[in-house]
């Protein structure tokens, strides 16, 4: 039995010894992987780095470069303005540098053959200026062309009559202009007859690159920027052969030029080496305590499968109750498939998988019953004093039509079922869809913002509130109802503060500035719908959010008042009530005469060509716009839509009248489309959803 203990602890010590070691491993390749990756994200910010630093003065001498060949192109028949536009071109560039221009053998016959006009800028360099001696930032100019110094047979130049833009060549040494080794970036003038009769080159001086090579000296790293042709022009020390080495690798736009990183391997895990031998010796302790470890990690591991099991039931249940919550809440849009004067949109992101915040409407005799509001607290407390808030809103205003007796009902019950202590902020209100009348009670909550399309202008102010106590309270607290009238295009945009106590990762706030700017620039271009309004909205919180973590409940509701359209049945006496319906749009009295026509035109149409027999509807809208992008506004659009579900019928399809032939000689048809060209501004048709719908724009011009 001894031996067979012993056997056995053997073979424990055997097994644990295997297992220790093949963790040890699998940490070691592990943290190898990680330390790998932590070296390519740090490289890589690197040569992200030098990549800017470098694009950033390339694109600048090739601005430069650009720039002096325009001036060049202007001054071509003055040669001697060429030397006061290379000094012009060459003090805009940060770096010393030289910049010249080149121009095609014997063009200037009095210049010589070869003419190029260099000037070079030294900062903090002693320079030699007409013979004088000088010092500090100087640029020095002059004709360095001559047979000796023959451009034309230079890379640069003959690049500039390759290429239509800027375009950097191989390194080489310039022994005329910078007097050191450089890069060029040559870019073609042409004179007026788009023939190239000269070349713009700026140099960039490696002893500029070596610098910026510098930032990627990281583990002891090497590096070196090679061109678009693999040739080095800034390369550090050789590396030493038969060593191992990581390459991380970037490429700079425009030049085509390679900057790269280059470690050794072990350099890399030069530390990672020495924990291993060390976690060695520790091996030789852990086999001794290594049964206790075992045993207090079985206990472990059922504890966290007991814990896990647990979790997975909450997380099912929290999903099952964040899947009750949405179904609570309306979530088909447009909500109203029978109304035409109301459009609407809401969201719901919860900050956790359940969430406080809540909104609600319902059209009951034709009046827009509608709430918004945000519990204090989060999870799941909070969402039950939503769900019950929700079902107390629908209860109540079923039978009571007063806001400000609705809230006080509905405080009532929730201070009753408090125990929580939580409170809720709510604002409720009833817009008369037949008068645009509203009626509403704020209770604590924030204010919507009212957007009106006014003369052409966009204008957006806070709904006035009475500072009412929130909802939980004050059992018989006296809420203080309000009233605004709405007019047809206004849209009513209610928040919670999840939208202006959004937080980015510096823990700034949205704020009310960013939300006024957003809507502001939704209403200029016409009140876009609720939808694009919320969802955009949305957009920019996350955009400002910038990946941090949701501290808050996040809820919108948008809501449009618009003009009921008209609907008419498929019959031609029908028309007579479209002069009635015009009338009523509040449109400019000249303008009623000829836009009926244009309707009676395009709805006639409809019920000889896309209803050919009996049944069915014509639909018309109305809506207003703005023309101009952004304020002040010059004109205001007037935007009808004709539409019906009958067979496709495109009357912008047919064919144009020809007006200045006889009604004897001219083909029948085409007339009425032509009148209504005549008249509007714009005649576009779509088929939607099995629909036509025919847009006629009218825009009054204002500026």
């Amino acid at each position: 039995m001894q031996n067979k203990g012993r056997r056995a602890g053997v073979g424990i010590l055997i097994v644990a010894a295997v297992v220790l070691e093949t963790i040890s491993c699998l940490q070691y390749f592990t943290s190898r992987a990680a330390i790998r990756h932590e070296a390519e994200e740090r490289a890589k910010t690197e040569l992200r780095k030098a990549e800017l630093e470098i694009e950033k003065h390339t694109i600048e001498m090739e601005t430069a470069a650009k720039a002096l060949a325009e001036l060049v192109e202007k001054h071509l028949d003055c040669p001697d303005s060429i030397f006061a536009d290379t000094r012009l071109a060459v003090s805009t560039i940060r770096e010393n540098t030289s910049l010249a221009v080149a121009f095609v053998p014997d063009y200037y016959p009095s210049q010589g053959r070869y003419f190029e006009v260099c000037s070079s800028r030294m900062k903090g360099l002693p320079v030699t200026g007409e013979g004088l001696p000088v010092t500090g930032d100087s640029i020095y100019t002059r004709q360095i062309g001559s047979a000796e110094h023959d451009y034309t047979q230079m890379e640069w130049y003959q690049n500039g009559f390759k290429h239509d833009s800027c375009w950097w060549c191989e390194p080489y040494m310039d022994d005329s202009g910078s007097k050191a080794m450089v890069v060029s970036c040559s870019c073609p003038v042409y004179d007026k007859s788009g023939k190239v009769v000269a070349v713009v080159c700026v140099d960039l001086s490696l002893d500029y690159l070596q610098r910026v090579s510098e930032y990627l000296q990281i583990y002891n790293s090497y590096y070196s920027i090679r061109s678009s042709k693999g040739q080095d022009i800034v390369q550090a020390p050789d590396t030493t052969p038969g060593r191992k080495y990581n390459i991380f690798h970037e490429e700079i736009d425009d030049t085509g030029w390679h900057i790269e990183i280059i470690i050794p391997e072990d350099e890399l895990f030069k530390e990672l080496n020495s924990i291993g031998r060390m976690v060695g010796l520790l091996m030789l302790l852990g086999l001794i305590v290594l049964a206790l470890i075992v045993v207090y990690t079985t206990r472990m591991v059922r504890t966290m499968l007991n814990l896990e099991a647990k979790n997975q039931r909450i997380e099912n249940e929290l999903q099952i109750a964040s899947a009750i919550q949405t179904a609570m809440l309306p979530k088909v849009f447009p909500p109203f498939a029978d109304r035409l004067d109301l459009d609407i949109y809401g969201m719901v992101a919860p900050a956790k998988e359940v969430g406080g915040d809540l909104y609600d409407f319902y059209v009951r005799q034709d009046k827009l019953f509608f709430c918004i509001g945000d519990v204090s607290g989060k999870g799941v407390p909070a969402s039950l004093v939503m769900a019950m808030t929700r079902s107390l809103f629908r209860n109540i205003s079923a039978y009571e039509e007063q806001p400000e007796l609705i809230v006080a009902k509905m405080n009532r019950s929730l201070v009753e079922q408090n125990a929580q202590n939580m409170f809720l902020t709510l604002f409720l209100g009833v817009l008369d869809c037949k008068t645009g009348e509203l009626n509403y009670c704020n209770a604590g909550h924030n204010a919507p913002v009212h957007l009106r399309l006014d003369n052409l202008q966009c204008t957006l102010e806070p709904l006035p509130v009475v500072p009412n106590l929130p909802l939980g309270i004050e059992p018989e607290f006296a809420f203080v109802g309000q009233k605004t009238q709405m007019a047809y295009d206004d849209v009513l945009f209610l928040y919670t503060d999840g939208l202006t106590e959004a937080e980015n990762r510096e823990h700034e706030q949205f704020g009310e500035g960013r939300m006024v700017n957003g809507l502001v620039g939704e209403g200029i271009s016409g009140l876009v719908g609720p939808r694009k309004m919320v969802e955009r909205m949305q957009e920019r919180v996350e955009a400002f959010r910038e990946g941090a973590e949701q501290s808050d409940d996040l809820t919108m509701l948008a809501i449009r008042y618009q003009t009921p359209a008209l609907v008419m049945r498929n019959d031609i006496e029908q028309i007579p009530t479209l002069s009635e319906w015009i009338e009523g749009l509040g449109i400019p009295a000249e303008l009623n005469m000829p836009i009926n026509l244009a309707l009676e035109e395009a709805v006639s149409n409809v019920m000889l060509y896309a209803y050919p027999g009996t049944g069915g509807n014509v639909f018309v809208e109305f809506n207003r716009g703005v023309t101009g992008e952004g304020l002040p506004v010059t004109g205001e659009r007037l935007i009808f839509t004709v539409s019906d579900s009958g067979i496709p019928f495109d009357p912008t399809q047919q064919k144009e009248a020809d007006i200045t032939l006889s009604a004897e000689e001219r083909e029948i048809g085409g007339l009425g489309i032509h009148l209504v060209r005549q008249i509007m501004d714009e005649v576009n048709y779509e088929r939607v959803e099995d629909k036509n719908v025919l847009t006629l724009v009218k825009t009054i011009d204002k500026s």
